[in-house]
């Protein structure tokens, strides 16, 4: 992992006055060097990642505002086979100036270090907070037969397992003589 300060989500606003109402447009295009994401579902390491944002200048701090695309591998929660999902999801967070973070602030807040903004937690956070809990190579996906693991898709219809009751099987082999 690389140190903090060569992370590619650290973003040098020095170019941005600090004048209510100014605006720069961004652009990062980068690859992962660390999965984002569940177990279930995530980009992976290496997964090219583009994030285009506008940083606008306001009175306490700088709003970066923009969109976020990649794409997320995973395997359905049913039947485990793999999926492709397209990751397209909106960002907005205020950066504070660190003359505007108050000592009582919550740590939940968002600071500049200087002129750079770590950008990395608000993307993380809308990528992964929409990201489906079970994930499902389609909507009416039926899964595995949990009695031989085969896809209920390809099936017959009147598929069934013999169930034997398990007080029984001490006599599974008896023969009457």
């Amino acid at each position: 992992m690389k140190p903090k300060s060569q992370s590619p989500f650290l973003v040098n606003l020095h170019e941005l006055p600090r004048r209510a109402g100014e605006m720069r447009p961004y652009r990062l295009d980068f690859k992962l060097e660390e999965a984002i994401g569940t177990p279930m579902l995530a980009i992976k390491t290496g997964e090219s990642m583009l994030i285009e944002f506008k940083a606008e200048s306001v009175s306490d701090g700088v709003l970066i505002s923009g969109h976020v695309k990649s794409k997320a591998k995973g395997e359905c929660g049913r039947c485990l086979d793999e999926i492709e999902w397209d990751v397209s999801e909106e960002f907005r967070e205020l950066f504070l100036y660190e003359s505007r973070k108050g000592e009582d602030e919550e740590d939940e807040l968002f600071a500049l270090d200087g002129d750079i903004a770590d950008i990395e937690t608000a993307i993380r956070d809308a990528v992964v907070l929409t990201m489906p809990i079970n994930p499902l190579c389609k909507p009416d996906c039926k899964g595995l037969c949990s009695e031989c693991g085969e896809r209920w898709e390809k099936l017959a219809p009147d598929h069934t397992h013999e169930k034997i009751d398990p007080r029984w099987s001490g006599l599974a082999g008896w023969q009457p003589k």
